[in-house]
Protein backbone atom coordinates (compact mmCIF):
# COMPACT_ATOMS: atom_id res chain seq x y z
CA UNK A 1 0.00 0.00 0.00
CA UNK A 2 1.31 3.45 -0.94
CA UNK A 3 1.87 6.00 1.84
CA UNK A 4 -0.87 8.56 2.32
CA UNK A 5 1.36 11.46 1.30
CA UNK A 6 3.96 10.83 -1.37
CA UNK A 7 3.34 13.19 -4.32
CA UNK A 8 5.49 16.24 -4.90
CA UNK A 9 2.68 18.73 -5.46
CA UNK A 10 2.99 22.50 -5.46
CA UNK A 11 -0.50 23.22 -4.17
CA UNK A 12 -1.17 25.35 -7.29
CA UNK A 13 -4.51 24.69 -8.96
CA UNK A 14 -6.25 25.83 -12.12
CA UNK A 15 -9.97 26.40 -12.38
CA UNK A 16 -12.57 25.44 -14.93
CA UNK A 17 -16.03 26.99 -14.83
CA UNK A 18 -18.76 24.61 -16.03
CA UNK A 19 -22.42 25.23 -16.73
CA UNK A 20 -24.40 22.18 -15.61
CA UNK A 21 -28.06 21.53 -16.32
CA UNK A 22 -30.36 20.87 -13.38
CA UNK A 23 -31.08 22.32 -9.96
CA UNK A 24 -28.48 22.68 -7.21
CA UNK A 25 -28.76 19.04 -6.13
CA UNK A 26 -28.55 17.68 -9.70
CA UNK A 27 -25.70 20.02 -10.58
CA UNK A 28 -23.88 19.00 -7.42
CA UNK A 29 -24.11 15.33 -8.40
CA UNK A 30 -22.75 16.15 -11.87
CA UNK A 31 -19.96 18.25 -10.41
CA UNK A 32 -18.82 15.47 -8.10
CA UNK A 33 -18.84 13.10 -11.05
CA UNK A 34 -16.73 15.54 -13.09
CA UNK A 35 -14.18 15.77 -10.26
CA UNK A 36 -13.61 12.03 -10.53
CA UNK A 37 -14.10 11.58 -14.27
CA UNK A 38 -11.64 14.29 -15.27
CA UNK A 39 -8.88 13.01 -13.02
CA UNK A 40 -8.64 9.52 -11.54
CA UNK A 41 -11.59 7.88 -13.35
CA UNK A 42 -11.77 5.35 -10.52
CA UNK A 43 -14.41 4.31 -7.99
CA UNK A 44 -14.36 7.00 -5.31
CA UNK A 45 -14.85 4.53 -2.48
CA UNK A 46 -11.68 2.67 -3.48
CA UNK A 47 -9.41 5.72 -3.58
CA UNK A 48 -6.64 5.70 -0.98
CA UNK A 49 -6.59 8.46 1.57
CA UNK A 50 -3.95 11.12 1.18
CA UNK A 51 -2.71 13.04 -1.85
CA UNK A 52 -4.79 11.31 -4.54
CA UNK A 53 -8.09 11.83 -2.75
CA UNK A 54 -7.25 15.25 -1.35
CA UNK A 55 -5.32 16.86 -4.21
CA UNK A 56 -5.45 14.89 -7.48
CA UNK A 57 -9.22 14.53 -7.57
CA UNK A 58 -10.96 17.68 -8.78
CA UNK A 59 -12.27 20.01 -6.10
CA UNK A 60 -15.60 21.88 -6.19
CA UNK A 61 -14.84 25.51 -5.37
CA UNK A 62 -18.30 27.01 -5.86
CA UNK A 63 -21.78 26.18 -7.12
CA UNK A 64 -24.55 28.65 -7.86
CA UNK A 65 -27.77 28.62 -9.81
CA UNK A 66 -27.64 30.93 -12.85
CA UNK A 67 -30.98 30.12 -14.49
CA UNK A 68 -34.10 28.08 -13.97
CA UNK A 69 -32.46 25.15 -15.74
CA UNK A 70 -28.77 25.37 -14.92
CA UNK A 71 -26.03 26.07 -12.38
CA UNK A 72 -22.49 27.35 -12.72
CA UNK A 73 -19.83 25.30 -10.97
CA UNK A 74 -16.14 26.08 -10.54
CA UNK A 75 -13.90 23.01 -10.21
CA UNK A 76 -10.18 23.25 -9.53
CA UNK A 77 -7.46 20.77 -10.47
CA UNK A 78 -3.86 20.43 -9.40
CA UNK A 79 -1.65 21.96 -12.08
CA UNK A 80 0.46 18.79 -12.03
CA UNK A 81 -2.44 16.77 -13.47
CA UNK A 82 -1.78 18.50 -16.81
CA UNK A 83 1.84 17.40 -16.97
CA UNK A 84 2.28 21.02 -18.13
CA UNK A 85 1.30 19.74 -21.57
CA UNK A 86 -1.27 21.41 -23.81
CA UNK A 87 -3.05 18.22 -24.88
CA UNK A 88 -3.33 16.97 -21.31
CA UNK A 89 -4.65 20.36 -20.19
CA UNK A 90 -7.54 19.93 -22.64
CA UNK A 91 -8.00 16.36 -21.45
CA UNK A 92 -8.31 17.36 -17.79
CA UNK A 93 -10.55 20.29 -18.72
CA UNK A 94 -13.11 18.25 -20.65
CA UNK A 95 -11.90 14.78 -21.68
CA UNK A 96 -14.46 12.13 -20.75
CA UNK A 97 -17.00 14.65 -19.48
CA UNK A 98 -17.41 15.96 -23.03
CA UNK A 99 -19.21 12.70 -23.78
CA UNK A 100 -21.83 13.29 -21.09
CA UNK A 101 -24.95 15.45 -21.55
CA UNK A 102 -25.67 18.68 -19.72
CA UNK A 103 -22.04 19.80 -19.23
CA UNK A 104 -20.56 22.88 -20.88
CA UNK A 105 -17.15 24.49 -20.29
CA UNK A 106 -17.54 28.25 -19.82
CA UNK A 107 -14.16 29.62 -18.75
CA UNK A 108 -10.56 28.74 -17.87
CA UNK A 109 -8.59 30.42 -15.10
CA UNK A 110 -4.95 29.36 -15.21
CA UNK A 111 -2.24 30.41 -12.75
CA UNK A 112 1.10 31.71 -13.99
CA UNK A 113 2.77 28.45 -12.95
CA UNK A 114 0.73 26.70 -15.66
CA UNK A 115 0.64 29.51 -18.22
CA UNK A 116 4.44 29.56 -18.26
CA UNK A 117 4.36 26.13 -19.92
CA UNK A 118 2.87 27.67 -23.07
CA UNK A 119 4.45 30.13 -25.47
CA UNK A 120 1.12 31.37 -26.80
CA UNK A 121 0.95 33.62 -29.86
CA UNK A 122 4.30 34.59 -31.35
CA UNK A 123 2.98 37.96 -32.52
CA UNK A 124 -0.45 38.70 -31.07
CA UNK A 125 -2.24 41.92 -31.90
CA UNK A 126 0.72 44.28 -31.49
CA UNK A 127 3.15 42.05 -33.38
CA UNK A 128 0.81 41.50 -36.30
CA UNK A 129 0.12 45.23 -36.53
CA UNK A 130 3.88 45.81 -36.71
CA UNK A 131 4.27 43.24 -39.50
CA UNK A 132 1.66 44.85 -41.74
CA UNK A 133 2.48 48.40 -40.69
CA UNK A 134 -0.99 49.33 -39.44
CA UNK A 135 -1.17 51.31 -36.23
CA UNK A 136 -4.74 51.59 -34.98
CA UNK A 137 -7.42 50.83 -37.54
CA UNK A 138 -8.94 47.37 -37.99
CA UNK A 139 -7.00 45.08 -40.31
CA UNK A 140 -8.51 44.02 -43.63
CA UNK A 141 -8.54 40.42 -44.82
CA UNK A 142 -9.99 38.52 -47.73
CA UNK A 143 -9.96 34.92 -48.94
CA UNK A 144 -8.92 33.43 -52.26
CA UNK A 145 -11.88 31.53 -53.67
CA UNK A 146 -13.70 29.67 -55.12
CA UNK A 147 -12.14 26.25 -54.96
CA UNK A 148 -11.42 24.96 -58.44
CA UNK A 149 -9.53 27.95 -59.80
CA UNK A 150 -6.02 27.15 -61.07
CA UNK A 151 -3.01 28.63 -59.26
CA UNK A 152 -2.52 31.24 -62.00
CA UNK A 153 -6.00 32.67 -61.39
CA UNK A 154 -5.63 32.56 -57.63
CA UNK A 155 -2.33 34.42 -57.93
CA UNK A 156 -3.96 37.01 -60.17
CA UNK A 157 -6.67 37.52 -57.56
CA UNK A 158 -4.09 37.81 -54.78
CA UNK A 159 -2.19 40.46 -56.77
CA UNK A 160 -5.33 42.48 -57.41
CA UNK A 161 -6.53 42.64 -53.81
CA UNK A 162 -3.01 43.28 -52.47
CA UNK A 163 -2.70 46.14 -54.94
CA UNK A 164 -5.94 47.54 -53.55
CA UNK A 165 -4.63 47.72 -49.99
CA UNK A 166 -5.81 44.52 -48.28
CA UNK A 167 -3.59 43.66 -45.28
CA UNK A 168 -4.04 39.88 -45.12
CA UNK A 169 -4.92 37.44 -47.89
CA UNK A 170 -5.68 33.88 -46.85
CA UNK A 171 -6.41 30.75 -48.82
CA UNK A 172 -9.93 29.48 -48.53
CA UNK A 173 -9.73 26.72 -45.94
CA UNK A 174 -10.94 24.19 -48.52
CA UNK A 175 -7.78 24.62 -50.59
CA UNK A 176 -5.48 21.75 -49.76
CA UNK A 177 -3.24 19.84 -52.17
CA UNK A 178 -5.73 19.11 -54.95
CA UNK A 179 -4.86 18.19 -58.52
CA UNK A 180 -6.33 21.44 -59.84
CA UNK A 181 -4.29 23.62 -57.45
CA UNK A 182 -1.41 21.84 -55.76
CA UNK A 183 -0.15 23.24 -52.47
CA UNK A 184 3.36 23.93 -53.79
CA UNK A 185 2.35 25.70 -56.98
CA UNK A 186 -0.46 27.69 -55.37
CA UNK A 187 1.70 28.91 -52.50
CA UNK A 188 4.63 29.83 -54.74
CA UNK A 189 2.52 31.72 -57.27
CA UNK A 190 0.38 33.57 -54.72
CA UNK A 191 3.33 34.54 -52.54
CA UNK A 192 5.15 35.92 -55.58
CA UNK A 193 2.06 37.85 -56.69
CA UNK A 194 1.62 39.47 -53.28
CA UNK A 195 5.33 40.35 -53.10
CA UNK A 196 5.05 42.01 -56.51
CA UNK A 197 2.05 44.06 -55.39
CA UNK A 198 3.88 45.09 -52.21
CA UNK A 199 6.78 46.40 -54.28
CA UNK A 200 4.35 48.57 -56.21
CA UNK A 201 2.33 49.85 -53.26
CA UNK A 202 4.92 50.04 -50.51
CA UNK A 203 2.53 48.14 -48.25
CA UNK A 204 3.28 44.86 -46.50
CA UNK A 205 0.30 42.67 -47.33
CA UNK A 206 0.72 39.13 -45.98
CA UNK A 207 -0.34 35.98 -47.80
CA UNK A 208 -1.43 33.10 -45.54
CA UNK A 209 -1.75 29.74 -47.31
CA UNK A 210 -3.84 26.98 -45.82
CA UNK A 211 -1.73 24.19 -44.31
CA UNK A 212 -3.57 20.92 -45.03
CA UNK A 213 -3.00 17.43 -43.68
CA UNK A 214 -1.65 14.88 -43.27
CA UNK A 215 -0.43 16.02 -39.89
CA UNK A 216 3.03 14.47 -40.37
CA UNK A 217 3.65 16.97 -43.19
CA UNK A 218 2.48 20.20 -41.56
CA UNK A 219 5.93 21.35 -40.44
CA UNK A 220 7.39 20.52 -43.86
CA UNK A 221 4.64 22.53 -45.51
CA UNK A 222 5.01 25.39 -43.07
CA UNK A 223 8.71 25.59 -43.90
CA UNK A 224 7.97 25.45 -47.63
CA UNK A 225 5.48 28.30 -47.28
CA UNK A 226 8.02 30.37 -45.35
CA UNK A 227 10.72 29.80 -47.99
CA UNK A 228 8.27 30.62 -50.79
CA UNK A 229 7.56 34.00 -49.22
CA UNK A 230 4.29 33.43 -47.37
CA UNK A 231 3.63 35.91 -44.59
CA UNK A 232 1.65 33.60 -42.32
CA UNK A 233 -0.23 30.30 -42.15
CA UNK A 234 -3.90 29.37 -42.05
CA UNK A 235 -4.58 26.38 -39.80
CA UNK A 236 -7.82 24.54 -39.00
CA UNK A 237 -7.18 23.13 -35.51
CA UNK A 238 -10.51 21.31 -35.49
CA UNK A 239 -9.18 19.24 -38.40
CA UNK A 240 -5.42 19.07 -37.79
CA UNK A 241 -5.58 19.27 -34.00
CA UNK A 242 -4.81 22.14 -31.66
CA UNK A 243 -1.43 20.68 -30.82
CA UNK A 244 -0.46 20.61 -34.49
CA UNK A 245 -1.23 24.33 -34.61
CA UNK A 246 0.82 24.83 -31.44
CA UNK A 247 3.70 22.98 -33.08
CA UNK A 248 3.63 25.27 -36.14
CA UNK A 249 3.36 28.40 -34.02
CA UNK A 250 6.27 27.41 -31.78
CA UNK A 251 8.66 26.41 -34.58
CA UNK A 252 11.33 29.11 -34.74
CA UNK A 253 12.40 28.01 -38.21
CA UNK A 254 8.91 28.90 -39.45
CA UNK A 255 8.29 31.93 -37.26
CA UNK A 256 5.11 33.06 -39.01
CA UNK A 257 1.81 34.38 -37.63
CA UNK A 258 -0.95 31.80 -37.38
CA UNK A 259 -4.59 32.32 -38.31
CA UNK A 260 -6.98 29.73 -36.86
CA UNK A 261 -10.02 28.65 -38.89
CA UNK A 262 -13.12 27.22 -37.12
CA UNK A 263 -13.86 24.33 -39.52
CA UNK A 264 -15.17 21.20 -37.76
CA UNK A 265 -15.60 22.94 -34.40
CA UNK A 266 -19.17 24.18 -34.71
CA UNK A 267 -20.82 21.34 -32.83
CA UNK A 268 -18.71 22.16 -29.77
CA UNK A 269 -20.44 25.51 -29.29
CA UNK A 270 -23.89 25.39 -30.88
CA UNK A 271 -25.67 23.80 -27.89
CA UNK A 272 -26.24 26.03 -24.84
CA UNK A 273 -26.20 22.94 -22.60
CA UNK A 274 -23.20 20.99 -23.89
CA UNK A 275 -19.75 21.50 -25.33
CA UNK A 276 -17.47 24.51 -24.90
CA UNK A 277 -18.28 28.20 -24.82
CA UNK A 278 -17.32 30.51 -27.68
CA UNK A 279 -15.17 32.39 -25.17
CA UNK A 280 -13.03 29.32 -24.49
CA UNK A 281 -13.04 27.48 -27.82
CA UNK A 282 -12.36 30.43 -30.11
CA UNK A 283 -10.73 32.77 -27.62
CA UNK A 284 -8.71 31.21 -24.82
CA UNK A 285 -7.72 27.88 -26.38
CA UNK A 286 -6.38 29.26 -29.69
CA UNK A 287 -4.29 31.76 -27.73
CA UNK A 288 -2.76 28.99 -25.65
CA UNK A 289 -2.11 27.02 -28.84
CA UNK A 290 -0.28 29.91 -30.49
CA UNK A 291 -2.82 31.46 -32.86
CA UNK A 292 -2.45 35.18 -33.56
CA UNK A 293 -5.89 35.43 -35.20
CA UNK A 294 -9.07 33.46 -34.61
CA UNK A 295 -11.69 33.36 -37.36
CA UNK A 296 -15.32 32.83 -36.37
CA UNK A 297 -18.79 33.24 -37.89
CA UNK A 298 -20.07 36.75 -37.24
CA UNK A 299 -23.61 37.26 -36.01
CA UNK A 300 -26.10 38.01 -38.74
CA UNK A 301 -24.21 36.01 -41.34
CA UNK A 302 -24.98 32.59 -42.76
CA UNK A 303 -24.21 30.85 -39.46
CA UNK A 304 -26.01 30.78 -36.12
CA UNK A 305 -23.73 32.64 -33.72
CA UNK A 306 -25.50 35.37 -31.78
CA UNK A 307 -24.23 38.88 -31.06
CA UNK A 308 -23.68 37.86 -27.42
CA UNK A 309 -21.71 34.78 -28.51
CA UNK A 310 -19.45 36.91 -30.68
CA UNK A 311 -18.84 39.65 -28.14
CA UNK A 312 -17.95 37.10 -25.47
CA UNK A 313 -15.67 35.35 -27.96
CA UNK A 314 -13.89 38.63 -28.66
CA UNK A 315 -13.39 39.08 -24.91
CA UNK A 316 -11.72 35.66 -24.78
CA UNK A 317 -9.19 36.96 -27.31
CA UNK A 318 -7.97 39.70 -24.99
CA UNK A 319 -8.77 38.72 -21.40
CA UNK A 320 -5.55 38.84 -19.31
CA UNK A 321 -3.77 35.48 -19.29
CA UNK A 322 -0.34 36.17 -17.84
CA UNK A 323 2.26 36.51 -20.61
CA UNK A 324 -0.10 35.10 -23.28
CA UNK A 325 -0.59 37.90 -25.81
CA UNK A 326 -4.02 39.19 -26.89
CA UNK A 327 -5.01 38.06 -30.38
CA UNK A 328 -7.25 39.39 -33.13
CA UNK A 329 -10.86 38.25 -33.49
CA UNK A 330 -11.77 37.91 -37.17
CA UNK A 331 -15.55 37.87 -37.69
CA UNK A 332 -16.42 36.31 -41.04
CA UNK A 333 -18.96 34.05 -42.71
CA UNK A 334 -20.92 35.85 -45.39
CA UNK A 335 -19.90 39.34 -44.32
CA UNK A 336 -20.44 42.22 -46.74
CA UNK A 337 -19.04 45.71 -46.99
CA UNK A 338 -22.37 47.05 -45.78
CA UNK A 339 -21.83 45.33 -42.41
CA UNK A 340 -18.51 47.09 -41.71
CA UNK A 341 -19.99 50.03 -39.71
CA UNK A 342 -21.93 47.67 -37.46
CA UNK A 343 -18.93 45.39 -36.92
CA UNK A 344 -16.73 48.36 -36.06
CA UNK A 345 -19.25 49.47 -33.46
CA UNK A 346 -19.40 46.02 -31.88
CA UNK A 347 -15.74 44.98 -31.97
CA UNK A 348 -13.87 48.27 -31.93
CA UNK A 349 -10.57 48.76 -33.72
CA UNK A 350 -8.71 45.66 -32.57
CA UNK A 351 -10.39 43.37 -35.05
CA UNK A 352 -9.79 41.88 -38.49
CA UNK A 353 -12.61 42.31 -40.98
CA UNK A 354 -12.64 39.21 -43.17
CA UNK A 355 -14.75 39.68 -46.29
CA UNK A 356 -14.41 37.02 -48.98
CA UNK A 357 -17.24 36.60 -51.46
CA UNK A 358 -18.69 39.94 -50.38
CA UNK A 359 -15.67 41.71 -51.86
CA UNK A 360 -16.55 40.28 -55.29
CA UNK A 361 -20.21 41.30 -55.08
CA UNK A 362 -19.44 45.00 -55.39
CA UNK A 363 -18.25 44.52 -58.97
CA UNK A 364 -15.64 42.79 -61.16
CA UNK A 365 -12.74 45.15 -60.32
CA UNK A 366 -11.19 43.55 -57.24
CA UNK A 367 -8.50 46.20 -56.91
CA UNK A 368 -11.07 48.98 -56.84
CA UNK A 369 -13.27 47.00 -54.45
CA UNK A 370 -10.31 46.53 -52.11
CA UNK A 371 -9.50 50.23 -52.23
CA UNK A 372 -13.10 51.03 -51.37
CA UNK A 373 -12.96 48.54 -48.46
CA UNK A 374 -9.80 50.15 -47.10
CA UNK A 375 -11.09 53.71 -47.55
CA UNK A 376 -14.36 52.80 -45.85
CA UNK A 377 -12.59 51.37 -42.79
CA UNK A 378 -10.07 54.20 -42.59
CA UNK A 379 -12.87 56.77 -42.74
CA UNK A 380 -15.05 55.04 -40.15
CA UNK A 381 -12.16 54.29 -37.80
CA UNK A 382 -10.82 57.81 -38.04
Amino acid sequence: MLPTTYLALSGERFRVTYRLTGDEAQAGDKARDICIEQTVEFPEGLLPDGDIREHIVGRIESLQRVSAKSCEVVISYAVETTGFDFVQLLNVMFGNSSIKPGIRVERLDLPDSLLRAFKGPRFGQAGLRALVGVGERPLLCTALKPMGLPPSELAKMAYQVALGGIDLIKDDHGMADQSFASFAERVSRCAEAVARANQETGHNCLYLPNVPGPVDRVVERGLFAKEAGAGGLLVSPGLLGFDAMRLLAADDAIGLPIMAHPAFQGSFVTSPDMGVSHYVLFGQIPRLAGADVTIFPNFGGRFSFSKEDCTLLAQGCVTPMGHIRPIFPAPAGGMTLERVPEMLEVYGRDVIFLIGGGLHQRGPDLTENSRYFRQLVETLAG
